[in-house]
């Protein structure tokens, strides 16, 4: 499955105002990172990944149509999938990309 070109777009609009944004395909989708670091992707298995403050995982999956992310089998805190229902509105979105743009923004550069 490729990306949703949409949702990509969006996100686009939404960072388009941050400076430093670069963006990547990777994870089979189209990532948008600060520094070289990730914060959120249009995922390729639909939805968004966003990267988190690991300490915040837990209780970020107490949200609807929230998971970790799981690669090769293991699931991986500070990586976060949102269901596509879960970034349907602008409001929806706009937080999630916010969150993974202030915590990539946190990282040492790459």
């Amino acid at each position: 499955m490729a990306y949703d070109e949409e949702l990509a777009q969006r996100i686009r609009e939404l960072v388009a105002d941050e400076g430093g944004i670069a963006e990547k395909k990777m994870f089979g989708g189209l990532a948008f990172l600060m520094g070289g670091n990730m914060a959120v992707a249009a995922s390729g298995q639909g939805g968004l990944l966003v990267r988190v403050d690991p300490d915040e995982s837990a209780a970020l999956l107490k949200r609807p149509g929230v998971e970790l992310m799981e690669m090769r089998g293991r699931t991986m805190p500070g990586w976060i999938r949102v269901a596509p229902g879960a970034v349907r509105t602008k409001q929806q979105l706009s937080a999630w990309v916010s969150r993974g743009v202030a915590y990539a923004r946190s990282l040492p550069p790459k």
